[in-house]
């Protein structure tokens, strides 16, 4: 019987499936105006409301399976798709599109410079991390990680002080999230990345489970762990940049989301991918409904929100399984 198939897999996939489309029809419905059903349908509204939703949808479940996949290849329960320095460079791109005024090339400068950054600091990670053998070591890929992170960063301030009080609150509205994407074209490419990294993490999740365990022993059980690494590596990068330079930086999404899912169903990764994408994208999706509706008519970013309803909801988790623990 395969892990999906099982009632606790079942009844899992299928209650995150109903409250994913829940939120999808509140985040559709609801907004800062209040406009009838009727009206909704015949306005320009809807569109708005559905590409936002759409990539709400998306971003989520993209940052919760990047979350998922490196905290097996990093097997640090900490780690998160930003934890990699994608971050930092996906913001020094961005900062670069909106203070030099390249914006108004077009629409795309802003997520094309974004992405740009964001490949160019995962490049300079692998590059720091792989030894002379073509090995990847996890640890030396996580301290890589945070030393681009930390320059990068620098890097990155330094350059918003120099920014006019203009440029710099759209430099801040990014680094804190911005949904406000209504490209069809840019959405249509987010979804195909985000989509085959998902779909490719769903096929080989029997070798996430392998890593999680440590390199020996997956090597001793048959997997080319190198070749894993880097492919996951790759996967997991490309979706996080992807929906970086769709919608900025959305903190929390790929670290509480695969805990959470990880302590209601289990570590084993063939329940794990999919839960987890579908835990994200409700979560993103229902809390850009609430950083709309909720000080309407101004709009809270949308990291705030994020990390102000799964910070708390996330500590009560972990007091709950520690209590487990405990009796």
């Amino acid at each position: 019987m395969s892990v999906l198939g099982d009632r606790k897999g079942l009844i899992a996939h299928g209650t995150l499936l109903l409250a994913l489309v829940s939120a999808c029809l509140f985040s559709i419905f609801s907004g800062a105006a209040h406009v009838s059903a009727g009206d909704l349908w015949h306005s320009g509204v809807f569109q708005l409301r559905l590409a936002r939703t759409g990539i709400a949808l998306v971003a989520g479940a993209g940052l919760s399976v990047s979350g998922v996949i490196f905290q097996s290849l990093l097997r640090n329960p900490l780690a998160e798709p930003y934890v990699l320095g994608v971050s930092a460079g996906a913001g020094l791109g961005a900062a670069l599109a909106i203070v030099l005024g390249l914006m108004a090339v077009g629409t795309w400068t802003l997520p094309g410079m974004a992405f740009l950054g964001a490949m160019g600091s995962i490049l300079l990670v692998y590059a720091l991390a792989r030894t002379r053998g073509g090995a990847m070591p996890g640890s030396t890929l996580l301290l890589s990680g945070v030393i681009v992170n930390a320059v990068l960063g620098n890097v990155l301030m330094f350059l918003v002080s120099l920014a006019s009080s203009e440029k710099l609150h759209g430099v801040a509205w990014w680094l804190l999230g911005d949904l406000q994407m209504f490209d069809w074209a840019l959405l249509r490419i987010v979804s195909v990345v985000v989509a085959a990294g998902v779909a490719i993490s769903i096929i080989l999740a029997r070798d996430l489970n392998l890593l999680a365990l440590g390199d020996e022993p997956a090597a001793h059980l048959g997997l080319d762990v190198e070749w894993a690494k880097r492919l996951f590596f790759i996967v997991a990068s490309l979706m996080t940049g992807a929906t970086v330079a769709a919608c900025g930086l959305i903190g929390f999404i790929g670290l509480i989301v695969p805990h959470t899912v990880r302590l209601a169903i289990g570590p084993d990764h063939r329940r794990l991918v999919t839960a987890s994408a579908l835990a994200g994208a409700a979560f993103l999706v229902l809390a850009d409904s609430v950083a709309r509706t909720v000080m309407a008519p101004s709009e809270i970013p949308i990291g705030v929100v994020t990390s102000l309803l799964g910070g708390p909801f996330f500590l009560f988790l972990l007091r709950r399984k520690k209590s487990s623990y405990g009796n």
